[in-house]
């Protein structure tokens, strides 16, 4: 899928057309080299920050393994380097709609990446099952061990 968004700068454009595909296709080998090694993940289902390629990387895959029919609708330009993604997926009987929010640097990696998810219930249904995967990986996380 080529998707083109003007206003935002050549770098992040490239990325972003990139990312779709990346996402929906759950490939995440693609996805590494879109995160800049100091990646912010703002995640709705944890409380701090996750910090770092490798950490972000674990948390979006695990995500795109667990949304089921993932479909990004729209694109929001915030600035030359700053979109938000509109987005609806399901989880178990739930429907659910979301923005990602996401600010590039100026190599066009994603910096930070925020994360936000209605209904509380699809929500909650995603903190469980993420916990069930990947819980103490997150608890590493959260202790400051690396991940790799």
């Amino acid at each position: 899928m080529t998707i083109e968004v003007s206003g935002i700068a050549p770098a992040a454009q490239r990325t972003l057309a990139v990312w779709h595909d990346v996402f929906v296709s759950r490939d995440c080998d693609r996805m590494r080299p879109l995160l800049a090694e100091t990646v912010v993940l703002h995640s709705p289902v944890v409380r701090s920050p996750i910090v770092g390629r490798a950490a972000c990387l674990l948390v979006l895959c695990t995500v795109s393994s667990i949304f089921q029919g993932f479909r990004y609708h729209r694109t929001y330009v915030g600035g030359s380097q700053e979109v938000a993604l509109e987005f609806s997926a399901a989880i178990d009987s739930w429907d659910l709609k979301g923005i990602d929010l996401m600010h590039f640097n100026d190599d066009g990696e994603v910096a930070e990446f925020e994360v936000l998810i209605r209904p509380l219930r699809a929500l909650s249904a995603l903190g469980e099952e993420i916990g069930r995967r990947i819980g103490p990986q997150l608890m590493q996380i959260k202790r400051g061990d690396p991940v790799r």
